[in-house]
C-alpha cells in the first residue's frame, strides 16, 4: 500500500506540470482528491491493512494528501496570475462593466397589451385570426354585400376577387360564432390594412374587435362595458358620450366619444373646439349577421365594438401624428 500511495502522488504531480487552464486543473483534482477519486478510494482500503501498519499508513496518506492539496492550490494561483498578466496594461480592471440597455416594448404594443388586459379582466377571451382574409368573412357575412356603399369606407387591398388583406378584425366575429354556440365573450386584436395614409391614418394599423352574445343582452350592457374600459384606460372621471351612427353589421350603432384628454373638455385644436374625441365604434349585432352563422336572433342578442390601438395611444400619450409610431426614431420610441 505504501507503493500505491507514492505512485498516485507521482502521477498527480506529473499531471499538474501540464495543466494550463483552471477547468483542466479541477478535472485533475476531482480525479485524485474528489469524493470518488483514486486517492479517496485507496484510503477506504486502509481498514484492510494489518493493525500494526495502520498508524504508519494513515500518517503517510495524510502527509501525501496535504502535500497534493498544497500543490493544487499553488498551481491554481499560478494559472490565475498568468491570466491577469496577459491583460493589456491599457485595460483598467477596476472599471465597472459596460451597460447594455434593455429592449423596450413598442408603445403600440404596450397599449395593445393594456387594452387586452382590461377586457380579459372583464371576462373576455382573446381570439386571433388570419391577416389574409376571405371576402365572405370580411364583408358579406358582416352584412356588407358586393356593391354595398359601405365597402368604399374601407379602401381595401385586394389580392384577387375573393382574397384580401382584412380591413378590420371583425371577421373573427363570424369565425368564432361559426364554431361555438352562445354565450360568447371575445376580443380579437391584430393588424388590419387599408389604402390610406396621412397624419392620422396608415396603410397598416392595429385594431381590437370585441363582441358578446347571450340571451337578453342590451345596449345598456354595451354602455357598461365600454364605460369601464374608458375609465380604466384613461381616468375614472372621464366624460363619455354615445352618438348615433351607422355600421352595416350593428343596429343600432353608435360612435363613442370621450372628453378631450388634451384640453379637459374646454376646446382645442385636437378636438376641433368641441371638447370631445372619438375613440371607437359600437352597436348591437344586426340580426342579419346572426342569420349568417345560424343563430336564432329571437333567442340571442349581442353587441360588438371596434377600436384603433394607435388612436388610443395617440390620445393617451398626446401624440398628433400617427406616422411617428412607424418611423423607428429611437429618440421617440425611448420615451415609452
Amino acid at each position: 500500500m505504501d507503493e500505491e500511495l507514492k505512485r498516485l502522488k507521482s502521477e498527480a504531480i506529473e499531471g499538474l506540470r501540464n495543466i494550463i487552464q483552471e477547468k483542466d486543473l479541477e478535472e485533475l483534482r476531482v480525479k485524485y482528491l474528489g469524493r470518488k477519486g483514486l486517492f479517496t478510494g485507496l484510503m477506504r482500503n486502509l481498514g484492510k491493512a494489518s493493525p500494526e501498519d495502520r498508524p504508519r499508513l494513515g500518517k503517510l496518506a495524510n502527509e501525501i494528501k496535504q502535500d497534493l492539496e498544497k500543490q493544487f492550490t499553488e498551481t491554481q494561483s499560478k494559472i490565475s496570475s498568468a491570466g491577469l498578466s496577459s491583460v493589456s496594461e491599457s485595460e483598467d480592471l477596476s472599471l465597472p462593466g459596460r451597460y447594455i440597455p434593455f429592449g423596450k416594448l413598442h408603445p403600440v404594443t404596450q397599449i395593445m397589451n393594456e387594452v387586452c388586459s382590461i377586457f380579459e379582466g372583464l371576462g373576455f377571451a382573446v381570439a386571433e385570426g388570419p391577416d389574409v382574409e376571405l371576402d365572405f368573412y370580411n364583408f358579406e357575412a358582416l352584412n356588407i354585400p358586393k356593391h354595398h356603399p359601405a365597402r368604399d369606407m374601407h379602401d381595401t387591398f385586394y389580392i384577387d376577387e375573393s382574397l384580401l388583406l382584412r380591413t378590420h378584425t371583425s371577421p373573427m366575429q363570424i369565425r368564432a360564432m361559426e364554431k361555438q354556440e352562445p354565450p360568447l365573450r371575445m376580443i380579437a386584436p391584430g393588424k388590419v390594412y387599408r389604402c390610406d395614409s396621412d397624419i392620422t391614418h396608415t396603410p397598416m394599423f392595429h385594431q381590437v374587435e370585441g363582441f358578446l352574445v347571450d340571451k337578453k343582452v342590451s345596449f345598456a350592457d354595451l354602455k357598461g362595458v365600454l364605460s369601464v374600459f374608458c375609465q380604466k384606460m384613461f381616468d375614472e372621471k372621464i366624460a363619455l358620450r354615445f352618438r348615433p351612427s351607422f355600421f352595416p353589421f350593428t343596429e343600432p350603432s353608435a360612435e363613442v366619444d370621450i372628453g378631450c384628454v388634451i384640453c379637459g373638455g374646454d376646446g382645442c385644436r385636437v378636438c376641433k373646439q368641441t371638447g370631445w374625441l372619438e375613440i371607437l365604434g359600437a352597436g348591437m349585432i344586426d340580426p342579419e349577421v346572426f342569420k349568417m352563422v345560424g343563430y336564432d336572433s329571437e333567442l340571442y342578442s349581442g353587441f360588438a365594438f371596434g377600436l384603433g390601438v394607435e388612436r388610443i395611444a395617440m390620445l393617451k400619450y398626446g401624440i398628433d401624428d400617427i406616422r411617428l409610431f412607424y418611423e423607428n426614431d429611437i429618440r421617440f420610441l425611448s420615451q415609452f
